[in-house]
């Protein structure tokens, strides 16, 4: 009832009266935390695949998921490049080619020439212009499903929104 809210409401205030000055000031200074790192499954990746009006559109490439919904005109419904959207399309990148067989996260087999360029693609097209939303499972998981240590963020030093061409 009211007698158990107000007692609440004075252990509340006796414990924030205790926190010395410094440290409510510091509570309330604190710095925004780094946005968590959203992690796409397969299935919740392919919802934005350019088909519904309205909603974002994103791509992976490399693991690292792009909202590439500023170039809807190249990557939207029925737009040139709309197969890459809505999956981790890394080895298309690396190999400039819309066939289904290359919308994969596999690069297996890629000669030097295809990888360097899908690092030149990955840093300066995707990762100049679109902003990151997130990282495939792949890329964030171990195959057991278990959080791989390694996995670091992108930073996306030199991103700044600009037209295509």
């Amino acid at each position: 009832g009211m007698a158990g809210g107000a007692a609440w409401r004075l252990l509340l205030a006796a414990l924030l009266g205790a926190l010395p000055a410094a440290a409510e000031r510091e509570l309330r200074f604190k710095p925004p935390a780094e946005s968590p790192v959203r992690l796409f499954t397969e299935t919740e990746l392919a919802r934005y695949n350019g088909q519904e009006e309205g909603q974002p559109i994103y791509l992976a490439v490399k693991g690292v998921v792009f909202d590439v919904t500023s170039g809807k005109e190249f990557y939207g419904k029925g737009a040139p490049y709309n197969a890459l959207v809505g999956k981790d399309s890394t080895r298309g990148v690396a190999k400039m080619s819309l066939d289904p067989a290359d919308l994969t996260h596999d690069i297996t087999g890629l000669t030097e020439e295809e990888l360097k360029s899908l690092d030149d693609i990955f840093n300066n097209v995707y990762k100049a212009k679109y902003p990151i939303v997130g990282y495939t499972s792949r890329r964030i998981l171990n195959e057991d499903g278990s959080p791989n240590l390694e996995f670091k963020p992108e930073d996306q030093p030199h991103f700044n929104i600009k037209d295509e061409f």
